[in-house]
């Protein structure tokens, strides 16, 4: 816990998955600086399997071990009415609530012409659905006190791409218009939205087979990058003084912070007498195929290491 500035004095906030990894670190970051915290997380496996709360508990002591407040839950992001418990319990237990952070996930991955349905539906469930459901059990509560603060974890899966994760990056491309939306919405009641896509370190990399050289050594890469340093920013955007910040994609990677662009067209075509199918192949394709975008990796965009 590195905060103690009270920055977040007052507050309230809720953490899904919170139980390791970055959802932990947020948590702690979170208390350190002052926030009452709700540590969810429901105990399962890296496929979604299992329950507990033994994680959540164990962050929930060290919080309160620091003189912080926290109260462990154990509902499921992916379950409509478990997401509206967790919120209850932040008001039952500390009279209101101040931020959410949508942490909570799993992975199934499996190449695209292997991929099972309940494989794209249990990933799309916890990152996607779980997101919007957390998010709308607490939008009632932020509107009616007239502000409060949503973080949502995408990932360059889905901004960028990456081979084996075609649910994990739908979800999370999913994830950050679903920001952009409740930004959009919600701004007239002072509530903002923004979406974090974390490089760490965490038993969720950790799952990645390294085969070649080449996977090795980015693996290897990868193991520098700490939870810990996600959740500065995540508490900075979860305070008063980002009020101002809504709407937007950012990348955290050790001591690098990212501000990621967002769709838009980039080149156009125009014919005065509509269009036929040969003269879009005649005309436009060979115009775009410069501007085209290569089937880029994440790794293939962040080339350097870590900083």
């Amino acid at each position: 816990m590195t905060g103690g500035k009270d920055l977040l004095m007052g507050k309230v906030a809720l953490v899904t998955g919170a139980g390791r990894g970055i959802g932990r670190a947020i948590a702690l970051e979170l208390a350190a600086a002052g926030a009452a915290v709700v540590v969810n997380d429901l105990g399962a496996s890296l496929t979604g399997d299992g329950d507990g709360t033994t994680p959540a508990m164990d962050v929930v002591r060290e919080i309160e071990a620091a003189g912080g407040r926290a109260i462990a839950n154990a509902d499921s992001v992916a379950d409509w009415d478990g997401a509206h418990r967790m919120v209850q319990a932040a008001v039952d237990a500390f009279g209101r609530l101040d931020a959410v952070v949508n942490n909570a996930g799993i992975l199934r991955d499996v190449i695209f012409h292997k991929m099972r349905e309940e494989d794209f539906d249990a990933v799309v469930a916890v990152h996607l659905k779980g997101s919007f459901n957390v998010s709308r059990a607490a939008a009632p509560w932020f509107k009616e006190q007239g502000g409060g603060a949503f973080v949502h974890m995408t990932s360059t899966s889905g901004l960028i791409g990456n081979f084996g994760q075609a649910n994990y990056s739908a979800a999370k491309l999913g994830v950050a218009a679903l920001s952009k939306s409740i930004a959009m919405d919600m701004q007239r009641f002072g509530v903002r939205s923004n979406a974090v896509a974390p490089f760490a370190w965490t038993r969720m990399i950790d799952s990645i087979r390294a085969e070649t050289p080449e996977q090795i050594k980015r693996v290897e890469g990868l193991r520098r990058l700490q939870p810990e340093r996600i959740a500065p920013f995540v508490v900075a955007l979860c305070s008063d003084k980002a009020a101002h910040v809504t709407g937007q994609i950012f990348g955290v990677r050790n001591n690098e912070i990212f501000l990621f662009s967002q769709p838009r067209p980039i080149r156009t075509a125009h014919s005065g007498d509509g269009w036929t199918p040969d003269t879009v192949i005649d005309r436009v394709f060979p115009m775009f195929e410069p501007d085209f975008y290569p089937l880029d990796r994440s790794a293939d965009v962040f080339t350097w290491d870590p900083v």
